[in-house]
């Protein structure tokens, strides 16, 4: 009997404490490969997802991840993109502020492509559903991606766009009971090669695994934080330690604390969301979210230099703003 292709990958992690080692970024590209072309049995990715989760995945393996969806990607011409913004984890405990702060920046000039996959954990309120009740729809094809883009500086793109089995894959959540290693992977998507990304994640310690898997996917600029319920969305009540790449060189620095008081949690209606932004809902707290998440994306994007240059200009396109919606 002939051993199948991916038992080398599968063996490679689970030979035990002593034999067993991380891939190579070559190697995990190679793995995830045959994953996305269907070339692995359902018992075998189950192991590998399983065995990568228990010893958390490397930098390395992030890279060679995410270089094998991008490798699959469907050929679309798009406009440029300047800013990368992905939105998987969902809310649970308060509203999805981070959308308006995406708004804010394409009113600023810069064109955000955000993507993003829903439904993979119970109780939370996905980016997808919340933008459709303000009226934005998620792209259906690439193509009506490319013209929101041009249009409105914005497009949101479900994940299944990218790829008809990533879906499939973020689903096995519910068969495994835990996250596949896709949860961390999917981050460094930046399917228009962006020259900037934003990352959240839920440990600071995953701070420097994701900017140095970033680094070996040649990314040049990049501001990672723990973000509120894991979306790139800054929790304003105390400091915030951003670490990333700036021209390709890494950086850490700490962002202070807006607020004095702990938020309490919000109403999930994305309803308030839409009268926050019209003007016809007032809340201090909400606004220094929508605006502290901004500043960091205006610093990554170079349109100021420093940290209070920042929160100034991100306070003043909130005042300025238009206060519509498009629809």
């Amino acid at each position: 009997m002939v051993e199948h292709p991916f038992a080398h990958f599968v063996r490679i992690l689970g030979k035990g404490p002593r034999l067993s080692r991380p891939l190579t970024q070559e190697e995990c590209r190679d793995a995830a490969g045959m994953i996305l072309a269907g070339e692995v049995t359902p018992e075998q990715l189950g192991a590998f997802f399983c065995l990568l989760r228990v010893k958390t995945e490397t930098p390395e393996e992030l890279a060679g991840f995410a270089q094998a969806i991008r490798n699959a990607l469907p050929k679309q011409a798009m406009p440029p993109v300047d800013l990368d913004w992905p939105s998987y984890a969902g809310k649970a405990r308060r509203a999805p502020l981070f959308i308006l702060s995406a708004l804010l920046l394409a009113e600023q000039g810069l064109t955000v492509a955000m993507h993003g996959a829903e439904g993979h954990t119970a109780n939370r309120l996905f980016t997808e559903d919340a933008l459709r009740t303000l009226g934005i729809a998620p792209a259906s094809d690439l193509r009506r991606a490319a013209l929101d883009l041009a249009q409105h500086r914005f497009a949101y793109l479900p994940m299944g766009l990218f790829h008809p089995r990533l879906d499939e894959l973020m689903e096995l959540k519910w068969l495994l009971g835990l996250r596949s290693p896709l949860h961390s992977v999917i981050r460094h998507l930046n399917p228009f090669d962006a020259p900037a990304s934003l990352i959240s994640v839920f440990h600071p310690n995953y701070r420097a695994v994701h900017r140095d898997a970033a680094r070996l996917l040649g990314q040049r600029n990049l501001a990672c934080f723990k973000g509120d319920g894991g979306e790139v969305e800054r929790r304003v009540e105390k400091p915030c330690d951003v670490e990333g790449l700036r021209d390709g060189e890494p950086f850490d620095e700490e962002w202070p604390a807006l607020l004095d008081v702990s938020p309490a949690e919000s109403d999930l209606d994305p309803a308030w969301l839409a009268a926050l932004w019209k003007g016809e809902a007032e809340d201090a707290v909400a606004e220094a979210i929508v605006t502290g998440t901004a500043a960091i994306a205006l610093k990554l994007c170079g349109r100021v230099g420093t940290i209070e240059q920042a929160q100034h200009l991100a306070r003043k396109a909130w005042v300025t703003r238009a206060r519509t919606l498009r629809v």
